[in-house]
């Protein structure tokens, strides 16, 4: 790799690409996954279990609908929600999303079902989480994209939509570590979203996927269930967290947090859909947690992490086009190029080996009107290959730059 980037010329650049791909360099760096050195500090969760009994009951058979107590405590450490207002289902917190999405549309509780009205839609603070995005669609949710401040979604932009736009029913958030800015909410926006979900009457589907995830010094992240105790906006709150990055990310727990109304409503149409969670999985779980506490195991993921975004950080810094972000924790950067040229810099990088998130996956139905936004998920892969990758990248982005000029 060059020491710099910042003075090559286009003829040299295109020799530096064709040498490039002909290297047969292959590596998918689509998804924010663990690399398997993370997923070996977990090992000790395939230890054999002494006994399948928990408080007495056998955990092979069926019971226990909203998880082991246990397990439930472990989800509210990651949600600060009582661990009385957790659901621990199965390894999936997507799920539980779907769940929920699921009671809401075809039940409703106490509310109107979304079936029985003309039009639902959904706040969509962008770039976010592609994976909320397909939800949407698969419910012909209708979204509305928000901007992002850098401490959580442009308010601004949110009251102006209420005003005009009486569909909307839920909000999606990424509070801490947001997929894929890094945002970090604070308790002011926090508070004012509470404030506009209690008045207009929505919903706010908090999911705080990288609550434990830091792997710098980080701002707090607000305690949405107080706050909203504090307001009388507990049923507004719809809380989600689970340990595929912690432990498994086949193999964990997914956790869901509401209000005691909220899941006295839930709780009959979730056990028309599941007998019992997997509770072999979720006592290995409680053994695990037992023998090592969640702080001391999220800094060894820590350890392992911060050398591949401090490397983002180098490699990037080596050319002079575009903006990304910093993160103190997560598994993204989110990188902001020259408008238009966002998918050519994703198809040079895939021509030479190098997949990245589809550009505009970011954003509700793949648009992403600036055509800038390249997610980066540098975690899936070790540090030889990272600085591979990172090489191909920057020669794609200063490629596509100086082509364009």
């Amino acid at each position: 790799m060059r020491n710099s980037y910042k003075e090559i010329d286009l003829i040299e650049l295109e020799v530096l690409y064709e040498n490039l791909k002909s290297k047969g360099f292959s590596l998918d760096l689509t998804r924010g996954k663990p690399h398997e050195d993370q997923l070996d500090l977990s090992r000790s969760l395939n230890d054999p279990l002494d006994s399948f009994l928990y408080q007495g009951k056998d955990v092979r058979n069926y019971g226990e609908l909203l998880g082991l107590s246990g397990c439930r405590e472990i989800g509210s450490q990651l949600l600060d929600f009582p661990a009385d207002n957790i659901v621990a289902g199965n390894n999936s917190s997507l799920l539980l999303m779907h769940q929920l999405l699921s009671f809401f549309y075809i039940d409703g509780g106490e509310e109107t079902p979304w079936n029985k009205k003309d039009r639902v839609s959904f706040l969509c603070p962008s770039p976010g989480y592609d994976r909320h995005f397909r939800l949407c669609e698969e419910f012909s949710i209708n979204m509305i994209p928000v901007s992002l401040t850098g401490i959580g979604p442009d308010i601004g932009s949110i009251k102006k939509v209420l005003e005009k736009d009486e569909s909307i029913e839920g909000i999606w958030c990424v509070p801490r570590h947001s997929n894929p800015t890094g945002d970090i909410y604070s308790d002011e926006i926090t508070l004012q979203l509470l404030d506009l979900a209690k008045k207009h009457n929505f919903k706010i589907f908090w999911d705080n996927a990288y609550s434990a995830h830091d792997f710098e010094e980080s701002l707090n992240t607000p305690n949405i269930f107080q706050l909203s105790k504090n307001i009388q906006a507990e049923d507004h709150v719809i809380a989600f967290a689970s340990t595929s990055k912690i432990t498994y990310a086949g193999g964990g727990v997914g956790f869901v947090g509401m209000s005691s109304r909220n899941l006295d409503r839930f709780r009959p149409f979730y056990a028309s859909t599941i007998i019992s969670p997997d509770k072999v999985n979720q006592l290995r779980h409680i053994n695990f947690f037992e023998k090592i506490d969640l702080k001391t195991h999220m800094a060894s993921h820590a350890n392992l992490i911060r050398p591949k975004f401090d490397l983002v950080e180098k490699v990037l810094s080596l050319q002079p086009y575009g903006e990304w972000t910093k993160p103190s924790g997560g598994y993204f950067v989110s990188y902001s190029s020259a408008p238009g040229l966002a998918r050519e810099i994703v198809n040079l990088a895939k021509e030479a080996g190098l997949k990245l998130t589809s550009a505009g996956a970011t954003y509700p139905y793949g648009i992403d009107s600036e055509d800038s936004n390249i997610r980066i998920a540098p975690t899936a892969c070790n540090m030889e290959e990272l600085e591979s990758a990172l090489e191909i990248l920057v020669v794609c982005i200063c490629l596509a730059n100086l082509r364009k000029n």
